[in-house]
């Protein structure tokens, strides 16, 4: 991967909706060379797909937690089939499996207080595996959706 490459993914990152053209332009590069480094990027997986990004309010999910998730064991069963239904779950939009103490941390939003202690009181604390769930309710976000860097 080279400047151009970078450049290009930086680019698409900030305006994921720019025409061949507009991409072109912006790194300077015809069209057709463009085109080739564009497919490359997105057939070798550099590029995993494109998607708009919405606000989770027009939703009505207004409401976010973190929830840290330490397991009661941890075997490899048990983790598989942990993750297999957190994958399941709609309301979680991120789940990272962390070294040490907790386990998990999943990033969850809902409708409001309720909704999240009905998903957690039915859901999370019903999943393989779950000793223990430790929310922290999100107050404001600072930093969303940035994009990564590419230089």
């Amino acid at each position: 991967m080279d400047a151009v490459d970078r450049q290009i993914l930086a680019v698409l990152q900030a305006e994921g909706r720019l025409t061949l053209t507009e991409l072109a332009q912006r790194v300077r590069l015809s069209v057709s060379p463009c085109h080739r480094r564009l497919r490359a990027l997105e057939l070798d997986g550099t590029i995993r797909g494109y998607r708009a990004v919405v606000d989770p309010a027009a939703l009505g999910l207004t409401f976010e937690a973190l929830v840290f998730v330490t397991m009661r064991q941890e075997d490899r069963e048990t983790l598989l089939a942990f993750e297999a239904a957190v994958a399941d779950i709609p309301n979680v939009l991120l789940a990272q499996r962390l070294f040490g103490d907790p386990d998990y941390l999943l990033r969850i939003v809902t409708a409001d207080l309720a909704a999240y202690q009905q998903l957690e009181d039915d859901v999370l604390s019903a999943l393989p595996g779950v000793q223990r769930l430790n929310s922290t309710l999100v107050m404001k976000r600072v930093v969303d959706e940035r994009p990564l860097p590419a230089s």
